[in-house]
C-alpha cells in the first residue's frame, strides 16, 4: 500500500506504548486502521509511570502538564468523552515558589501576568516585575513565530531555515562601542532581566528540560512563556492517570496491545516498511509502522530517521527521590517549589562540563492529593533534579534532601522511607540510552535542538515520541502522534492541524 493510497483500512504496527505512540494509535484507529501496539515492558505510558508502596503513590515521570489543549484535542478527536470526563485536571496555583541562593523567596501566580509582576516587585524589588513582564511579551513573540512549525506542522523540508533563524526579539545591549543581542538563555538573564534571581527563574526552565542555559538558544524563552500563558496543570491521582486514560481510549477504539513483545527491527519488503521483527523470532506484518521508541532501541538500519537533523545524543537525565513522610501536608503548602543551586556555575560545570558534580537545583513536588497517601496523617513528596545521563546524580539523593530542606524545614525528621529513581530506571522503562530525556524542539542554535522528521528513511515508516519532531515533553509527545496520524491518513500533503 503506497503512502498516497491510504483511504482504505490498513494494518499498522506501533512500536512502544509511550504517550506519543498511543496518541498516534488512537487517532489512526478512529480513521479506520487496524492498529496493534507492541510494547517490550509489561505496561503502557513510556516514562509516565507510578511507584507505589505502603499506601503511598508517586509519579516517576513528569509531575505536571503544560498546554493541556493538546490532550483535550486528542480526546475530542478520538471519542465522545472529553478529557475532563476521563481525568480530573487541576490548575496549580501558585504555579511555583522559587527559593533563591540568598534566601529570597517568591511565589508566582498561575497564568496571571499582573499577579506575577506584583509578586516579583514585592519579593525582589521595584522594577523586577516589569522586566520579567517585558520579557514575557518578547517570549510571546517567539512563541507566535515558532508554534506552528515546531508543534503543529510536520518538519519543513527546508528545516535549515528554523535552524538559522532566531525567533526571540532580543533587546539591543550596548557595551562600550559594541551593540549585541542576547543569543542564549544566560545572555537574556544577564542583559535583559539584570537580576541574578530573575535569571535563575529563567534558567530553571531550561535546566528542567536538561538544557545548558549558557548554550540554549534565546528561543528557549518559549518554555516559561508556555507555562505562563496556558497555566500549569496537575491530574488528580497523579500524571499516570493521563496515561491510563489514553490507554483506555486506545482500547475503546479497538487498538490491540501486546505487552512483553520486544521489537528488534522493521521488516522491509519491496523497498518499504512491511511489519516488525520481534525478539522471539516472529514477524508481524503491517502496511505501516510507527516507531515510538528511542532510535537506539531498534538496530535495524530501516529504522533510521528520514529527513531533518540527526537524532540528538548525550542529553542529561533526571534523578528523582520519592519521600514517604509522617505528618500530613501543611495547609497552604505549595505544589511545586524550585530550590535554586547555591552555586549555579558549579552546577552547570558538573552537569555539562568536566568538573565534579555539585549539588544542583531541586524541584520539590508536594501534590495536594489524598489518592497518593494512605491517610491524612502522611504526605508524599517527590524531589527532582537534572543529572548527567548514566549517573547516579550530582551529590546523590542525600544532597537533594539537604537542598530541599531549604524549602521544607525538618523534611528529614519526617522521613519514613525513600525510593531513589536513577537514569538507569528511566533507561529500563523507556529504552533510552543511559536514561537520557529529550527536551522539546527549539529553533535557532544551528538546529541542535531540532529533531528528525516523523517520516522515516523507509517509505511506510513513521516516528512518534520525544526522539522525533517536535521533541520531548508531554504536549510535544501528543502532537507527534497527531502529526504521524495526519501523515498516514492524508499522505505527504498533510500540513498540520488548523
Amino acid at each position: 500500500m503506497a503512502v498516497d493510497k491510504v483511504a482504505g483500512m490498513g494494518r499498522i504496527a506501533v512500536i512502544g506504548a509511550g504517550m506519543g505512540a498511543m496518541a498516534a494509535a488512537a487517532r489512526l484507529a478512529v480513521a479506520g486502521h487496524r492498529v496493534t501496539v507492541y510494547e517490550r515492558t509489561d505496561t503502557y505510558g513510556g516514562g509516565v509511570r507510578r511507584f507505589e508502596r505502603d499506601g503511598f503513590a508517586f509519579d516517576t515521570g513528569p509531575g505536571l502538564l503544560p498546554l493541556p489543549a493538546v490532550y483535550r484535542d486528542l480526546f475530542v478527536k478520538t471519542g465522545k468523552e472529553p478529557l475532563e470526563d476521563c481525568v480530573e485536571l487541576v490548575q496549580v496555583d501558585p504555579s511555583a515558589r522559587h527559593v533563591f541562593a540568598d534566601g529570597t523567596q517568591v511565589s508566582l501566580p498561575n497564568a496571571s501576568r499582573a499577579g506575577v509582576v506584583t509578586a516579583l516587585d514585592e519579593a525582589l524589588g521595584a522594577g523586577a516585575g516589569q522586566r520579567w513582564g517585558d520579557f514575557l511579551v518578547r517570549a510571546r513573540e517567539a512563541w507566535d513565530r515558532t508554534r506552528r512549525p515546531l508543534l503543529e506542522e510536520p518538519l519543513w523540508p527546508n528545516w535549515q531555515v528554523l535552524a538559522e533563524r532566531e525567533p526571540y526579539p532580543s533587546v539591543p545591549h550596548k557595551k562600550l562601542l559594541r551593540t549585541r543581542r542576547a543569543a542564549t538563555v544566560t545572555e537574556i538573564g544577564a542583559w535583559e532581566l539584570r537580576d541574578e534571581r530573575l535569571a535563575a527563574v529563567l534558567e530553571s526552565h531550561a535546566l528542567a528540560y536538561g538544557l545548558d542555559p549558557r548554550t540554549a538558544p534565546a528561543s528557549a524563552a518559549v518554555l516559561p512563556y508556555l507555562e505562563h500563558a496556558f497555566g500549569t496543570w496537575y491530574v488528580r491521582g497523579g500524571m499516570r492517570e493521563l496515561a491510563r486514560a489514553l490507554y483506555e481510549r486506545c482500547v475503546q477504539r479497538r487498538v490491540g496491545f501486546v505487552f512483553g513483545a520486544e521489537v528488534t527491527g522493521v521488516l522491509e519488503k519491496d523497498g518499504r516498511a512491511a511489519g516488525v521483527e520481534l525478539a522471539d523470532g516472529s514477524v508481524a506484518e503491517a502496511d505501516f509502522v510507527v516507531a515510538g521508541v528511542a532510535p537506539e532501541a531498534l538496530s535495524h538500519p530501516a529504522a533510521r530517521a528520514g529527513g531533518g537533523p540527526a537524532p540528538r545524543r548525550c542529553l542529561p537525565s533526571r534523578l528523582t527521590v520519592l519521600l514517604a513522610l509522617r505528618g500530613g501536608r501543611p495547609e497552604g503548602a505549595v505544589h511545586r517549589t524550585v530550590v535554586h543551586a547555591a552555586d549555579r556555575a558549579a552546577e552547570l560545570e558538573g552537569l555539562f562540563g568536566s568538573a565534579p558534580a555539585a549539588p544542583g537545583t531541586v524541584t520539590v513536588l508536594r501534590p495536594d492529593d489524598p489518592a497518593l497517601v494512605p491517610d491524612a496523617g502522611h504526605e508524599a513528596v517527590a524531589l527532582v533534579s537534572t543529572v548527567p545521563a548514566g549517573s547516579g546524580g550530582p551529590g546523590g539523593a542525600e544532597d537533594m534532601i539537604t537542598v530541599a530542606e531549604r524549602a521544607v524545614p525538618g523534611l528529614r525528621d519526617r522521613l519514613l522511607w525513600q525510593e531513589v529513581r536513577t537514569p538507569a530506571d528511566i533507561a529500563a522503562e523507556t529504552g533510552s540510552a543511559s536514561g537520557a530525556v529529550p527536551p522539546p524542539a527549539l529553533a535557532a542554535a544551528a538546529g541542535a535542538l531540532l529533531y528528525p522528521a516523523n517520516t522515516g528513511a523507509l517509505p511506510g515508516l513513521f516516528t512518534a515520541g520525544g526522539w522525533s519532531h517536535p521533541g520531548g515533553g508531554l504536549p510535544h509527545a501528543g502532537m507527534s502522534g497527531a502529526l504521524v496520524a495526519g501523515l498516514i491518513v492524508e499522505g505527504p500533503e498533510f500540513r498540520g492541524s488548523q
